[in-house]
């Protein structure tokens, strides 16, 4: 029996916060794309969740990091790390030794070839034989079930920690695609610059995070609006504590000016689609993905100011990585797919 034959087959959604991790069509990974390194030896202390809880609350000997900025890979060696922790995370079947990989991987369709690189590096590094790169409209497109070979245009809108995707697709390809960095992570320090412009508190990445999650919306008139959000911080004059409540109007007004970006993305990507492909897409309608695709009103304010009916996909946090887990058992038929 020659070594190939134990090769496993793996797909990776790694993503600026979150990354997932498919083998044999089940989600075995699903963590915080976040590791912990001692700094004077560069060990790994902690990857994932244990990596994120740590985040912010660390002492000098300790640095935690998110090696993925804007979607791409910003410190290449805690990437690799990161990558081979999560890695282990997966219960092989056999103990004994680790398997050589196959690996489907995602990434932003704006990336240059210098990020690809990296992100193809990053897994050989980790133990990847073969690694084959997707890009993320169309691993969500896969993923929420769309035909992406056939001769019709869809839309797909995935908005990320990272990135905002935005790409027309037709017959197995993205006739029109536009990448820019205002998402997630944008939306968080809008609010954290709010909070210290507004409400003279300091806050982290979590807290905002948190904010985000509980009162995040960009309208300002919702059906079930949900109660205020409770914020606790240092005030950045005197140091004493503040007790501050949060309400969802607010946060819409805070993070207008990021959500009018994207929907001019949006809006300049229909503009360069063709006239035929823009009709089955106002038929079709477009689809929503990403952890952005929960907010609040989302949905409603894409469809009243585009007029063309917007749709939150089934499950849109982990859309990108099915469709990553179907490309992998694509790999001879899926032609976008990247190896070279």
């Amino acid at each position: 029996m020659g070594l190939f034959s134990f090769t496993k087959d793996i797909a990776i959604d790694l993503g600026t916060a979150n990354t997932i991790i498919i083998c044999d069509d089940k989600i075995v990974v699903d963590a915080p794309s976040v590791v912990a390194l001692d700094r004077r030896t560069d060990k790994v202390l902690a990857v994932g969740e244990q990596a994120r809880l740590m985040y912010e609350k660390t002492h000098d000997e300790i640095r935690t990091i998110r090696p993925l900025g804007d979607g791409v890979i910003a410190d290449f060696y805690a990437a690799e790390q990161m990558i081979r922790g999560m890695i282990k995370m997966i219960n092989f079947k056999n103990r004994w030794f680790s398997p050589p990989l196959r690996i489907v991987i995602c990434v932003p369709s704006g990336a240059t070839e210098v990020e690809r690189r990296a992100v193809r590096d990053s897994s050989e590094r980790a133990g990847g034989r073969e690694v084959y790169l997707i890009d993320e409209p169309m691993a969500a497109a896969v993923g929420i079930g769309l035909d992406v070979e056939a001769p019709e245009g869809h839309m797909v809108v995935d908005i990320g920690g990272g990135t905002t995707e935005v790409a027309v697709i037709s017959l197995g390809g993205s006739v029109t695609k536009t990448s820019i960095r205002t998402a997630g992570d944008v939306f968080t320090e809008d609010i954290m610059e709010y909070m210290r412009r507004q409400h003279n508190v300091r806050v982290g990445e979590r807290t905002a995070e948190m904010i985000k999650i509980n009162v995040g919306s960009v309208l300002t008139s919702l059906n079930n609006p949900p109660t205020d959000f409770v914020v606790h911080g240092p005030n950045q004059m005197t140091s004493l504590p503040m007790e501050v409540p949060i309400s969802y109007q607010e946060m819409a007004h805070c993070l207008d000016k990021s959500i009018i970006k994207v929907e001019a993305t949006i809006m300049n990507t229909l503009e360069n689609t063709p006239p035929e492909l823009y009709a089955d897409i106002v038929r079709n309608g477009i689809y929503l993905t990403g952890g952005g695709a929960l907010m609040r009103g989302l949905e409603k304010r894409l469809t009243d100011k585009i007029n063309i009916k917007f749709h939150v996909a089934e499950d849109p946090l982990r859309a990108v990585a099915r469709g990553t887990g179907v490309a992998l058992k694509n790999l001879n038929k899926f032609n976008f797919l990247y190896r070279n």
